[in-house]
């Protein structure tokens, strides 16, 4: 079976609920240079994942090679999912492969995806249709097929066409396109956009008429792919570009958690249309296997409260009860500490519901702010936490009574990356936050990138809190923000108002 699904305009999450499901169940992804690869965290760990572009430098595919790859894997029996920039069937040869696969007895399907015309319409306030100035859209290949000998494209028509005209692959030839509309018959200074990287944080929109476009284009380096509006539509309403307008609208910034916690991370950037970098500082290793905390797991019942500091603490924590085929009734009578609301969150997903969480997410606070909250002298506390934790909550804790255990569940250990691509992004002045959600984090970041260089460039830094700004302090590096919420979110409402009061 062949699954020929779109993949949207660009925007991973612009896919449908059908592609990404689809995705899960594959066992042979085949996707273009125009599928986000951030699509294919959705395949399944054992999925074969065939890359397959065209027109490109290095290795490039034909169609005639796509289509017998399409057949060779079905007939080899597995479900394959073709993935295809935007919709499979709008300018994108799915046709051509749905026809190969039905003269090959081979079951298919074709689920649609969000094509790039309305997409790049729509993240920038070019609205194709307006009762007011267009009932009608015309959507054309600027790319035809090669060597085909006459082309099908109209110029007569669309010159006098009353409506939205859009090209697609139309770079290449803006300035043939353009000449022709002008000769034959359009008016010259009629609107014309492009609109290049669409739904992404680099999006661009460049404006003028039909005859000063393409020179346009070429003044401010406007390269494929890109979408070209022409017709009263491409003025655009600058109201409607909410996409653009976002505070973090193409700001780059740096994640520098775990693998996990960066993709995380990132996904909540994007969806304020910034522009994350990925820069794993650390791995989390967990210590479920040490004699303290086999110990501490043995006696579970007798404590009076069980407090994480971490949603990597929960979920450590729960993977290795489930790999004993056990859940949160372990806990039994204890009451449940969480150090914020994120930690909270992770809790919920395993049927847990904390007893309580501090107004302010520190170790500090949830000492102080637990011991006020009830009564702890002689309760017996489990601390289930990271190895590189201070043992400040620890004291505050024993000072008011309680019997404390401080069981690691988990340490941090040095993430090396390759981190001359950050360093030349952070020397030229392309990077606009770094930001920082552990003194672990810190120390790692700083292991491979100089702090003399940070301080001098043009790049900021933001801190998640106290004790992660605590150790900023000590090697040396400037602090521009610190979130007053000391959550990852909080961070991005920090990053986000500090631009807003700036502008």
């Amino acid at each position: 079976m062949v699954y020929l699904v779109g993949a949207g305009p660009g925007r991973a999450d612009l896919i449908t609920v059908r592609g990404a499901e689809l995705l899960k169940t594959a066992d042979c992804i085949i996707y273009d240079k125009l599928a986000n690869p951030a699509l294919l965290t959705y395949a399944g760990p054992n999925a074969e994942i065939l890359h397959v572009p065209k027109r490109i430098s290095g290795r490039s595919f034909t169609q005639d090679e796509i289509n017998n790859l399409l057949v060779e894997k079905a007939n080899e029996g597995k479900t394959v999912v073709r993935l295809k920039g935007g919709d499979p069937c709008i300018f994108g040869r799915g046709a051509e492969e749905a026809k190969i696969l039905a003269d090959a007895g081979i079951d298919f399907e074709i689920v649609p995806g969000v094509t790039a015309a309305i997409a790049a319409a729509e993240y920038s306030g070019v609205m194709l249709t307006d009762r007011n100035y267009s009932s009608q859209v015309a959507f054309i290949t600027g790319h035809e097929a090669e060597g085909k000998q006459e082309s099908s494209i109209d110029w007569d028509v669309l010159a006098r066409f009353p409506g939205s005209i859009v090209f697609y692959m139309g770079m290449g030839g803006l300035q043939f396109i353009t000449e022709q509309l002008i000769k034959n018959g359009m008016n010259k200074e009629t609107p014309a956009a492009v609109i290049a990287n669409a739904t992404f944080p680099n999006q661009r929109i460049t404006k003028s008429t039909v005859e000063g476009i393409d020179d346009k284009c070429k003044q401010e380096n406007i390269g494929p792919p890109a979408i070209v509006v022409i017709g009263d539509a491409a003025v655009g309403d600058t109201s409607l570009n909410w996409f653009m307008k976002k505070p973090l609208f193409g700001r780059t910034i740096v994640a520098t958690r775990d693998h996990r916690g960066n993709a995380d991370f990132a996904a909540k950037i994007i969806n304020r249309a910034g522009n994350p970098v990925e820069f794993p500082t650390i791995k989390i290793e967990p210590l479920t296997n040490t004699t303290g905390f086999l110990q501490a797991l043995t006696k579970i019942t007798e404590y009076d409260w069980i407090v994480f500091t971490s949603a990597n603490g929960v979920r450590i924590f729960f993977d290795y009860i489930q790999g004993l085929a056990k859940d949160a009734r372990v806990f039994a009578s204890a009451k449940i500490a969480a150090i914020g609301a994120k930690t909270a969150d992770v809790l919920t997903e395993f049927g847990i519901k904390a007893d309580f969480i501090p107004d302010v997410f520190t170790g500090k606070e949830l000492g102080k702010q637990l011991i006020g909250f009830t009564n702890i002298k002689g309760k017996k506390i489990l601390l289930l936490r990271s190895q590189l934790a201070s043992n400040e909550l620890v004291d505050i804790l024993q000072q008011a009574g309680a019997e404390v255990d401080n069981v690691p569940v988990y340490t941090a250990v040095t993430a090396k990356t390759d981190s001359a691509p950050l360093t030349k992004q952070i020397s030229d002045g392309t990077v606009n936050w770094l930001t920082f959600a552990s003194p672990s984090s810190v120390t790692a970041f700083f292991e491979q990138i100089r702090p003399d260089l940070v301080n001098s460039a043009k790049v900021r830094v933001a801190s998640i809190g106290p004790v992660t700004s605590e150790q900023l302090k000590k090697i040396g590096v400037k602090i521009d923000l610190q979130a007053a919420e000391h959550t990852i979110d909080g961070l991005l409402d920090a990053i986000e108002q500090d631009r807003i009061s700036k502008t």
